[in-house]
């Protein structure tokens, strides 16, 4: 491993685990003079101080709350509900995201007010992880580094999905989004539906893709063995308890055993470069909950 790698390894691990950046020796590099930079995607912002490159940012969309520091900087609104005048008064130069940006109005405003914006497709694998990198150390300058970044990323990547191939059992799961409103499962073609495979198991839903609301006969139909959330969509519900006491819940196996597994929004679901650390966290709780 080469020193580069063997610091920029350093400095990730440590972020991830909370530790301050600034607590990590400089690494020997700058960023383009004058970049104003607006990110409308958790996983890019995350990239983006993994990159150290945050002192490029001069807003964020409201998804972008990881790093801590994270929810400290300019919000712009909800990526997928933005008006372009609150992005523009920021005056970026480049705006990034995915395609789920919207609205498209918006977007093109932003455009033709002359500012660079770039969106990367959402393909929910790992290879919209990589495109995230990629965009990310393009336009922070900081493209060796990224690629540094890359990398890691990869080596974790192949070792977690080394780690589910091995699994023997493939539990049913049915995620359930609550952040707002009645609470909705997650059907086929979903960042959830990605996630529960990628985590070795079987989403309970195939009858109909993205976000519906479920009667209790259909909840108890799906027969899920665990359930997964956001700890954000628990708290929504009043905890963990309250979330039990839903009646459609006592009509599943999951219910029997407890089984649940919550993680932070934009780990679970954002795509970034904790999801190597996502699936494998998912999968050993699914397997010890349905053991």
């Amino acid at each position: 491993m080469s020193a580069m790698h063997a610091r920029i390894d350093r400095r990730t691990s440590l972020q991830w685990m909370g530790v301050a950046a600034a607590a990590l020796p400089a690494l020997s590099w700058s960023a383009p003079a004058g970049q104003r930079l607006i990110s409308l995607s958790g996983a890019l912002t995350e990239i983006i101080y993994l990159l150290d490159a945050q002192e490029q940012l001069v807003g964020t969309d409201t998804t972008s709350l990881y790093p801590e520091a994270a929810t400290r900087t300019r919000k712009v609104g909800y990526m997928r509900q933005l008006a372009a005048e609150g992005v523009l008064s920021l005056r970026p130069d480049v705006v990034i995201g995915t395609q789920e940006a919207g609205p498209a109005v918006a977007i093109d405003q932003i455009r033709q007010a002359g500012v660079r914006v770039e969106l990367v497709p959402v393909r929910h694998d790992w290879a919209e992880v990589q495109a995230k990198v990629q965009l990310a150390g393009r336009v922070t300058g900081r493209v060796q580094q990224a690629e540094a970044l890359q990398g890691l990323l990869d080596e974790r990547w192949q070792q977690v999905r080394a780690q589910v191939a091995r699994a023997v059992r493939r539990p049913r799961a049915l995620f359930m989004l609550s952040h707002a409103g009645a609470p909705q499962v997650a059907g086929q073609g979903t960042a959830a539906d990605a996630l529960i495979r990628f985590a070795g198991a079987r989403n309970a839903i195939t009858e109909f893709k993205g976000y519906r609301a479920l009667t209790a006969e259909a909840m108890a139909a799906a027969a899920p063995d665990v359930l997964l959330n956001t700890t954000q969509g628990i708290e929504a519900l009043g905890g963990e308890e309250a979330f039990w006491k839903r009646p459609e819940l006592a009509l599943t196996p999951a219910f029997q055993r407890r089984a649940l597994v919550s993680l932070e929004a934009s780990q679970l679901l954002g795509f970034g470069p904790r999801l190597p650390d996502a699936v494998r966290t998912t999968h050993e709780r699914m397997l010890a909950l349905t053991a």
